[in-house]
């Protein structure tokens, strides 16, 4: 069911579908609603909204509720995607005068509304490109509505060189309304009827043998491994609408999120199994320096490397498939040696993980992946 704007998706969502009532959700909506009155009245200075806060809390329910009430031009992608785009059109503008003012002209012709779903800033690249980029999308009257779990002025709040990403806080304090989405209830555990697609793993036959059966319905599927973008992926089984491969062979060989996207364009339903217990005490950093450093101490190019884990390198890979397949409603069935709350309790990513953990909380209710 469509809505004619944010505020009536909510009502209706409150009335009709169970959801708890929540202050902090209606100032959320009341900031969507003003934003969307003003985009439809044909404002030529609309304020955009930032919507903050922990996991759970109907941040991108809400935002999407706006988007899709939406008449004017608009285009919602997660905020890894939109970077991805960015880069690459970046290159191709290289050797012309400010590319990002081109870059952000041509959006601009585009789209009037860009929403953004979990902004968060850990590279440099990102955290440099934005400091402008976040400045000159507002001069060309881009309004952006995004999410993230963070307040503008914890983004990137101990990166390298943030002073080249303070610019972009101050436009997007300048430019969107903050709000926290920050109520007690986890709107993730419910409404809806549970569907387990997260198991742990027995000895025996593997509890995926059955769901790969009952999700194939009867196609042809075979032991071959695949293709997925210039690599292969070596699977336990994998039909024309099903793939069941090992934690192992995806997340700790060098895929990257263009490769999660091609396997949830690819796929219906993707299964995991093998996932280990994937926390583990960090390792000690070390100081980053540029090999022409030699013996000598660069104050200037010497940074502490974060203490990663020996497991981090996948569990990166493996929030981002979660991402994913969450963001493009694509099942994902796990079988771990844990349980879900184990999964990960100790490592340098345990903040990102907290997204992670609710959004495999969320996939194993029976309204996940439905329209």
């Amino acid at each position: 069911m469509t809505f004619d704007s944010p505020l009536s998706a909510w009502q209706h969502a409150v009335q009709h579908k169970g959801f708890i009532q929540d202050e902090a959700q209606e100032h959320a909506v009341f900031a969507l609603q003003k934003c969307h009155e003003a985009l439809h009245a044909g404002a030529r200075s609309v304020t955009g909204v930032y919507l903050w806060g922990p996991v759970g809390r109907g941040k991108t329910w809400l935002m999407d509720q706006f988007y899709q009430s939406l008449r004017v031009p608009a285009r919602r992608q997660h905020f890894h995607h939109f970077m991805g785009w960015v880069h690459q059109r970046s290159f191709q503008l290289t050797g012309i005068a400010d590319p990002l003012r081109v870059l952000a002209k041509e959006l601009a012709s585009e789209v009037r509304v860009l929403c953004f779903d979990e902004l968060f800033v850990n590279d440099i690249g990102d955290a440099i490109i934005l400091g402008r980029l976040f400045q000159v999308m507002f001069d060309e009257g881009v309004v952006i509505v995004c999410t993230s779990n963070l307040p503008p002025d914890d983004l990137y709040a101990d990166g390298f060189n943030r002073d080249r990403f303070v610019p972009a806080i101050a436009a997007i304090k300048a430019h969107m309304q903050v709000v926290a989405v920050n109520g007690a209830e986890d709107h993730r555990l419910h409404p809806g009827a549970g569907l387990q697609r997260y198991f742990v793993a027995t000895s025996g036959v593997s509890a995926l043998d059955e769901v790969f059966q009952a999700l194939n319905a009867g196609q042809s599927a075979s032991a071959e491994a695949v293709s997925v973008g210039h690599r292969q992926l070596n699977v336990v089984q994998a039909s024309e609408t099903v793939v069941w491969c090992r934690y192992a062979d995806l997340c700790e060989q060098p895929f990257a999120a263009m490769d999660f996207i091609a396997l949830c364009d690819r796929y219906k339903a993707i299964l995991l199994s093998e996932v280990p217990n994937l926390s583990a005490q960090k390792r000690e950093g070390r100081i980053a320096r540029g090999t022409e450093d030699g013996a000598e101490r660069v104050v200037a190019g010497d940074r502490e490397l974060p203490q990663l884990s020996v497991h981090d390198d996948g569990v990166r890979r493996f929030i981002a498939l979660v991402d994913e397949c969450y963001d493009r409603k694509v099942p994902l069935y796990i079988e771990a040696q844990v349980p879900m709350a184990a999964l990960y309790t100790e490592g340098y990513l345990e903040f990102p993980f907290r997204r992670t953990l609710s959004r495999l909380q969320e996939m194993q209710l029976q309204r996940f992946a439905e329209a």
